[in-house]
């Protein structure tokens, strides 16, 4: 009876301890989970090599793992991947994940680009659905690394088809004789060329003395030009400014003539109506006086100074 007793109360104990081991581990357990925070990423892309438990990392350095993998019924072009991330992590505006693959099969899910001095990724108090459907804040992907490879396999993939194809029309027979001649020609060419060298270069040499002949007049005219300058800042300007006087002084001549003229009008128009008709009959007077005074002298020419006093003499009559 008393082994039998001692073998009850060492399974109790027993029983005992691993329950409150069990406690213990669950307490950690919860205590771990509390210091987590839980973000969803949407990828648009392949997402092989990753799995539940699957490395975070921020920057390279290891922050969290992956909690869940699925597809999003919305779209099912879309994968959710639900990922925890310690506490402390810095998961700031600007943040992005991106899926890093490696050769040994395995991927992880990379975090890094938050902008120092930004909030913190959150659900917004309103659109809440919408902007975090699954009640956790969403963290914006971008295509990089050995996913974006894998995503874009494909347009690579079409791409070196087409540039096959073309370069298999590019090389065809008839483009390579086509080639083949332009060669020829250029090797043709070449030889003209190097026949014609001593001429190219006598060329050269009178095209670098005809530069240096239109530089030479070039200069010339630059001091023709200066001269010019100076003639016109020593003869010319001096004459246009003696000039400029000469008509301000013809100018204000002018203007003392058209005063005085202004003045006299009176007296010229008195002159014109009265004085010039009294010359007028003076001067017919004078002619008169005139043609009687040269009668006069011509009667004294010719019949002598008595012809004035007595009457004029009887021709002398002879008889038959």
């Amino acid at each position: 009876m008393e082994t039998r007793s001692n073998h009850v109360l060492v399974g109790a104990v027993v029983l005992i301890l691993l329950g409150v081991l069990a406690l213990f581990t669950i307490w950690i357990a919860r205590l771990g989970g509390a210091s987590e925070k839980e973000y969803d990423i949407f990828f648009r892309q392949a997402v092989d090599g990753l799995a539940r438990g699957s490395q975070v990392a921020y920057s390279g350095v290891p922050s969290g793992q992956v909690k869940e993998i699925a597809l999003w019924p919305v779209d099912p072009q879309y994968v959710r991947v639900r990922i925890a991330v310690k506490d402390d992590t810095p998961v700031l505006q600007g943040t992005t994940a991106t899926v890093l693959g490696s050769f040994t099969g395995t991927s992880t899910v990379a975090l890094d680009g938050a902008r120092k001095g930004s909030p913190a990724i959150e659900c917004p108090a309103q659109n809440t659905e919408r902007v975090c459907p699954y009640g956790v804040p969403v963290i914006p992907t971008k295509v990089g690394g050995f996913g974006a490879i894998l995503n874009s396999a494909p347009q690579l993939l079409e791409r070196l088809s087409t540039l096959t194809e073309r370069l298999t029309s590019l090389l065809s027979d008839r483009n390579q004789a086509s080639i083949a001649g332009i060669l020829e020609n250029t090797n043709r060419l070449s030889d003209a060329l190097a026949d014609r060298g001593p001429e190219i270069a006598a060329t050269l040499a009178q095209t670098r003395v005809a530069i240096q002949q239109a530089g030479d007049a070039a200069q010339q005219i630059g001091v023709l030009a200066g001269t010019t300058n100076n003639v016109l800042a020593n003869d010319v300007q001096p004459a246009m400014a003696n000039l400029n006087r000469a008509i301000g002084s013809a100018q204000k001549s002018a203007e003392s003539l058209n005063d005085a003229i202004t003045d006299a009008r009176p007296g010229l128009q008195a002159f014109s109506k009265q004085t010039i008709p009294e010359v007028g009959q003076l001067v017919r007077d004078l002619r008169v006086t005139a043609a009687a005074l040269s009668s006069v002298a011509e009667k004294v020419d010719q019949q002598g100074a008595s012809s004035l006093i007595g009457a004029p003499k009887l021709p002398d009559y002879k008889g038959k």
